[in-house]
């Protein structure tokens, strides 16, 4: 981190409607407060599975607050999620682990292109409703953020690689020491150890921690 700044991390998945939240709120944070913002793409399957947590829209009373919690919020913050009862039905029925292991991937080789990546996936899963588990919609997610065929097919290739399969396991496990329980985790390195802040709807309370 450069020097007197914050480093704070988001651990995120973009299977998560909150996650985009607090990816964009942040986004615009990162310019007015001291910090260094860190991309850590994890999977949120992995989290559930060994926290032994569940979705939140199983509880049918959560799940109808939710959709009325999710609007309420894309509105004040701006962002265009767009949530119908059937997209708890959706999230059930698709997995984000080759979405997040392209994006790992990315990572990797070419970190410049995390942020608007991560965010034309959040915007074709939440705001088109189009599917991004298919290599040819995963393509069409990496054209849209601007990325040339080439790179694209490199990352495509490198998912069923060790390399990239670790790197991911390892992001969810770090996730995972620092104490998540689901998504957006967001961590903050401040004063020697790291505060660990769940959800979207905490980050003026990660501005008060850090002095911000």
């Amino acid at each position: 981190a450069r020097m007197g700044r914050t480093l704070v991390e988001l651990y995120y998945d973009v299977i998560s409607p909150y996650s985009w939240l607090a990816f964009e709120v942040l986004c615009r944070y990162r310019h007015i407060w001291n910090i260094d913002l860190r991309f850590r793409p994890a999977f949120l399957g992995g989290i559930m599975e060994q926290t032994g947590n569940k979705p939140p829209a199983m509880l049918p009373k959560r799940g109808e607050y939710m959709l009325k919690d999710m609007k309420r919020m894309a509105k004040y913050y701006q962002v265009p999620v767009h949530v119908s009862a059937d997209d708890f039905k959706r999230i059930m029925g698709t997995s984000s682990l080759t979405a997040m292991r392209f994006i790992t991937a990315m990572d990797m080789t070419n970190p410049q292109y995390l942020e608007p990546l991560s965010r034309e996936f959040w915007m074709r899963f939440w705001s088109q409703h189009e599917d991004i588990s298919q290599p040819e919609n995963i393509l069409a997610v990496a054209r849209q953020a601007g990325l040339s065929a080439e790179l694209s097919q490199k990352a495509l290739e490198m998912i069923s690689s060790p390399p990239v399969k670790d790197r991911l396991k390892e992001t969810t496990a770090e996730a995972l020491k620092h104490g998540a329980f689901g998504m957006p985790a967001v961590v903050a390195h401040y004063d020697g150890e790291p505060h660990l802040f769940f959800g979207s709807d905490r980050l003026e309370l990660l501005g008060s921690v850090i002095g911000e």
